[in-house]
């Protein structure tokens, strides 16, 4: 498995979509939909088919043998 994690910096959510092509999980964003509408990518457990689903910090995104935390960006003291 392989495991990756991303934080999310001044934004509450990013789409599922273009999490999968940012973190090179896919080739494409066409690539990335096509998973997800086949039902091939999994948040929190649970098969998603919403192409522009909301990802947000504490969610876990696995397609494959990728797993994807997302965090909230760490705010300085």
């Amino acid at each position: 498995m392989i495991e990756l994690t991303i934080q999310l910096q001044d934004q509450p959510y990013i789409e599922l979509n273009k999490l999968l092509k940012l973190m090179d999980v896919v080739d494409s964003g066409g690539m990335a939909n096509q998973l997800i509408l086949e039902g091939d990518v999994f948040v929190n457990d649970s098969p998603a088919h919403e192409k522009r689903k909301k990802i947000r910090p504490g969610d876990v995104v696995q397609v494959g043998d990728h797993r994807i935390r997302i965090q909230q960006q760490e705010q300085p003291l």
